[in-house]
């Protein structure tokens, strides 16, 4: 049987549920996330921006967050949240709108992407309520506390995790936040981060997660084998029953985490998932790595961990810890790059890093905490002259003279199709710094290059995404303007969406090239 666990938050159910309306708020101030700052698998397949360059609102309550999601141009539209205060079910309903798909009992953000919540001011709190990501991409979420989601008992919330994923999520990047919950299974809670039904591209970092019976897995079942490429780098799970986390298939990396009193076991890797185990500090616990309660083998390479005050079980049927003394049965190649802090300084530097509140430092692999930039990265000289576009077009014929046009966005007295007419005196802008403008062809049209060209007065595009609106993948990305090219693709129509600008940008013309 399964011990509940031991430790109980010192304070539970803050007193007090606000009662502000439910409309948001324009925010003259630029939000905290420092959103340049993504680390891990988070950055891999196009990198995760969450809702940097576009319009940022504050909200005080659950309503006024959904409200915030459903009142954008599109489902796609940047958009950064900012919270504070307490965020519970008597604050939070389902809201409804064509750019949103919310719920009254939990945070949705499904079928969304291009979103940032982050807490600012004296904090934020979600109360017994939990953050589901569904259907979502490109989503940040920042500086915030999740505690006490329960699924069985009063009230109950989002399966009883405090932060869960599933079904086709992609780049995820959850940062200084603190996961809490008040006992195991047997008190109503579930787990703390959760991804399952093809998850990817996740990073977990400078967090910490306490005081529950289930960590956070990573596949439902042996059979959900679709998730991966997760990274968990500076966090502390401490008074973890297990699942520190649960890996089922897929790639995982973790390294500087701070695991303390892990009671019945820690990270479990099984059904053939592969972990990169390194510079972690695992102190008074048990069974901190192996592979548990199934007889569908895991892997994992380790290097450069302490183990302080580890208890390791014999190995008998399904239960084969990897202890006493762990040695690596397989390896595993990492994308990115990252920077450990050795080891016996994790404890030190996890305490002064990780969590909410903490001021978002990071530490850049010298055991000293540092204070990131307070804003998201721009141009380097935004006085600089605007860049008129090519001068020399591509070869060939602008595919776009004769398509049609339209887009997310749209300030007043610019036309979509003014970047197809061929005239660089007229233009689109959007209705603000960012938002997205496309070209469609009534068949399939093969494009392998775009030009983009500002028309005079025009702000500076700090950051654009080339997609191919029929599939969503991101064919190029860039800063200003100029000619792009990128590997031939057959589509109906292609999107410029600009997700970082100094200025109002001005696009006279958006050409497309076979060539």
């Amino acid at each position: 049987m399964r011990r509940a666990v031991a430790v109980r938050l010192s304070a539970l159910l803050a007193a007090g549920a606000l009662t502000a309306a439910a409309g948001v708020a324009l925010s003259t101030t630029t939000a905290s996330a420092a959103t340049g700052g993504v680390t891990g698998y988070a950055t891999q397949n196009g990198g995760t921006t969450g809702g940097a360059g576009g319009q940022t609102v504050r909200a005080t309550t659950g309503t006024a967050i959904h409200q915030a999601l459903c009142s954008r141009a599109s489902s796609s539209t940047p958009i950064t949240i900012q919270v504070e205060g307490t965020i519970n079910h008597g604050n939070t309903t389902k809201v409804s709108g064509s750019s949103c798909n919310t719920a009254a009992d939990r945070i949705e953000l499904k079928q969304i992407s291009n979103v940032t919540i982050v807490g600012v001011g004296n904090g934020a709190v979600f109360d017994q309520l939990g953050i589901h990501i569904r259907e979502a991409a490109n989503i940040v979420i920042q500086n915030v506390t999740v505690r006490n989601v329960k699924k069985s008992g009063s009230p109950t919330s989002n399966g009883g995790d405090a932060i869960g994923m599933e079904s086709d999520v992609r780049n995820v990047w959850v940062d200084h936040v603190t996961l809490e919950a008040s006992g195991g299974e047997s008190e109503g809670y579930d787990g703390l981060f959760d991804m399952k039904d093809n998850t990817q591209y996740v990073t977990l970092s400078y967090s910490v997660l306490r005081n529950s019976g289930r960590g956070g897995l990573i596949g439902s079942s042996e059979s959900d084998r679709s998730n991966g490429y997760v990274t968990f780098h500076h966090n502390l799970y401490e008074n973890i029953d297990s699942r520190a986390p649960l890996l089922r298939g897929g790639i995982a990396h973790m390294y500087n985490n701070h695991y303390k009193r892990l009671n019945e076991s820690g990270i479990n890797s099984r059904a053939g998932a592969r972990a990169k185990v390194d510079n972690n500090y695992f102190e008074d616990s048990k069974d901190v790595l192996g592979t548990f309660y199934t007889s569908e083998a895991g892997y994992w390479q380790v290097g450069g961990n302490v183990f302080d005050n580890v208890t390791w079980s014999s190995r008998s049927g399904d239960h084969n810890p990897a202890g006493p003394n762990p040695t690596s049965n397989t390896s595993v190649s990492i994308p990115y790059d990252f920077t450990l802090d050795g080891a016996n300084c994790v404890p030190s530097v996890v305490a002064q890093t990780a969590g909410a509140g903490k001021g978002l430092k990071v530490s850049d692999g010298s055991c000293t905490p540092q204070s990131p930039d307070p804003t998201d990265p721009g141009p380097t000289d935004p006085g600089e002259p605007t860049d008129p576009g090519p001068t020399d077009p591509p070869a060939g014929a602008n595919l776009s003279l004769g398509a049609g046009a339209d887009g997310s966005s749209k300030a007043s007295g610019t036309s979509y199709g003014n970047v197809i007419d061929g005239n660089t005196s007229t233009y689109w802008s959007p209705s603000g710094s960012t938002g997205s403008v496309s070209v469609k062809w009534g068949s399939a049209t093969t494009v392998s290059k775009a030009g983009i060209r500002l028309a005079a007065g025009s702000g500076t595009i700090g950051a654009y995404r080339l997609l191919n609106h029929d599939t969503g993948a991101v064919l190029a990305s860039g800063s200003g303007a100029g000619t792009v090219s990128f590997s031939p693709a057959s589509l109906k129509k292609i999107t410029l969406e600009i997700t970082n600008a100094s200025g109002t940008p001005r696009i006279a013309e958006f050409e497309t090239y076979a060539n």
